[in-house]
């Protein structure tokens, strides 16, 4: 079974940055997709970002020149640079990655946009 870490939640104020950080416990191969998804109090997940095997990358429209996905393949790790935070982009996020036997959910980590 593979669990995925995550770390970088926080409370911080609007206008504030936060880096989330996501990566296997084990030793994982051939990692394809490596995202980031939130859930806000009461609202369905929805896409944050996505990151292919070669790099090609997609972003949900509300965070767009704000959040910057990326992944080290070397560490199996992807992150999330959320810049310019404000307070609609409160909620749980998650990572998820996708292998050849499924994909895979971190359990979430809560990010408070708040004064």
């Amino acid at each position: 079974q593979v669990q995925l870490v995550e770390s970088g939640g926080g409370l911080v104020q609007p206008g504030g940055s936060l880096r989330l950080s996501c990566a296997p416990s084990g030793t994982i191969f051939s990692i394809n997709d490596m995202g980031w998804y939130r859930q806000a109090r009461g609202k369905q997940r929805e896409l944050v970002a996505v990151i292919s095997r070669v790099g090609s990358i997609n972003y949900a429209d509300s965070v767009k020149g704000r959040f910057t996905i990326s992944r080290d393949d070397a560490k199996n790790t992807v992150y999330l640079q959320m810049n310019s935070l404000k307070s609609d982009d409160t909620a749980v996020y998650f990572c998820c990655i996708a292998l050849r036997s499924g994909t895979y959910w971190g359990q979430g980590t809560q990010v408070t946009v708040s004064s």
